[in-house]
């Protein structure tokens, strides 16, 4: 597996080796001693998958402590775009974004530590789309932001009249209206 660095750090790129032949391809997906090695320790305790369609954005989410989440996302089928905010006031990346194309094709997975806002658009026809996460769901402490702040300046590749949304995630606060964000300072681990 090799780690890409992006701007924002501690949000990873990991492209996996890939070997193929006639009959196709294999490629680990996940290996706990290789994850610990090259990006942290942490115990992935849950994971999960959705299938969407063109257009479908989700996000930006993310869940506040004692439940905070690091994702390991990838694509299986299809392509997406996927997005990591940097959410801890006082970091030198608050309010930006790391934003990469995942799809079937590429097997390339994004880690996104505790303190992101995390989403993605569906590029394809459709997608199935999984993660793991190193903390278990608790729907009191679901946290999100709105997908389209101009102050983010996420460009999600989707037209914004084509854009499919949950009723939810229409509702989100802005940014600069949050009631509720990450301290840099705070360790999250």
């Amino acid at each position: 597996m090799e780690v890409i660095e992006t701007p924002i750090p501690g949000v990873l790129v990991l492209e996996p080796r890939i070997f193929g032949d006639s009959r196709g391809y294999f490629f680990e997906s996940f290996s706990r001693r290789e994850f610990v090695q090259k990006v942290m320790e942490t115990e992935f305790v849950q994971d999960n998958e959705s299938r969407s369609s063109f257009g479908v954005i989700r996000g930006l989410h993310f869940q506040k402590p004692p439940f905070a989440q690091s994702k390991l996302v990838r694509v299986v089928e299809g392509a997406v775009l996927d997005v990591a905010v940097d959410i801890r006031r006082g970091s030198p990346t608050f309010g930006r974004h790391v934003a990469v194309e995942l799809s079937g094709e590429n097997h390339r997975q994004v880690f996104i530590p505790r303190g992101f806002a995390h989403g993605f658009s569906v590029l394809s026809e459709s997608v199935v789309f999984q993660y793991k996460c190193d903390n278990f769901y608790a729907p009191d402490s679901e946290g999100a932001l709105a997908w389209n702040d101009p102050d983010l300046g996420i460009d999600w590749r989707i037209p914004p009249e084509k854009a499919i949304l949950s009723d939810k995630d229409r509702r989100h606060p802005r940014l600069k209206d949050a009631d509720w964000l990450f301290d840099y300072n705070e360790n999250l681990y």
